[in-house]
């Protein structure tokens, strides 16, 4: 597909059914992306080497998704110029909470853009409108999706206008 554009980084393999949403969403619009699993604390030679070496490489954003004290996001953005989207993984007793207020409250200067717990496809959709700022490629693909968003919305209306809440409800159901 070329060179990665994205690099989607997780604390662990924990992480993967959530983070693989970017992925999906990188696919759908037509970005490569590699895909890394680099532990703020237990790698964090590791961690620190990718988000020096990742604008040299020809990334142009890191997504970086992580659960419990959630400092990927953090340390990647404090190793780079690259812009850096957190992703805070539902994990533990705390069930993300601890991860989103980790990856949210960044001190001044590393900024890291925050999805909500476990929003990959956002921060992968996220990923894709800094890119479409350069690339009117990217950014047509992103107006095409919003556009069928929409168009989705309005079926759904229309649905619920001709069979009523009832029948409407009983359809979904059947799937």
């Amino acid at each position: 597909m070329g060179t990665p554009l994205v690099g989607i980084v997780m604390g662990s393999d924990s992480d993967l059914p959530v983070m693989r949403a970017a992925a999906d969403i990188l696919d759908e619009f037509g970005i490569p992306w590699e895909a890394v699993i680099s532990s703020a604390h237990r790698a964090p030679e590791k961690t620190a080497a990718y988000a020096k070496e990742a604008a040299g490489r020809g990334l142009m954003v890191i997504i970086a998704g992580a659960g419990g004290a959630a400092h990927l996001a953090g340390v990647i953005a404090g190793h780079t110029p690259l812009p850096v989207i957190g992703v805070p993984i539902a994990s533990g007793a705390l069930q993300g909470v601890d991860a989103l207020y980790a990856t949210v409250q960044m001190p001044s200067g590393i900024p890291v853009a925050t999805v909500a717990i476990n929003g990959a496809k956002n921060a992968g959709i996220l990923a894709a409108q800094i890119i479409g700022a350069a690339r009117e490629d990217v950014r047509n693909k992103i107006v095409a999706y919003k556009e069928k968003m929409a168009r989705q919305v309005e079926q759904k209306s229309a649905s619920l206008q001709e069979l009523g809440i009832e029948a409407y409800l009983a359809a979904k159901r059947r799937g």
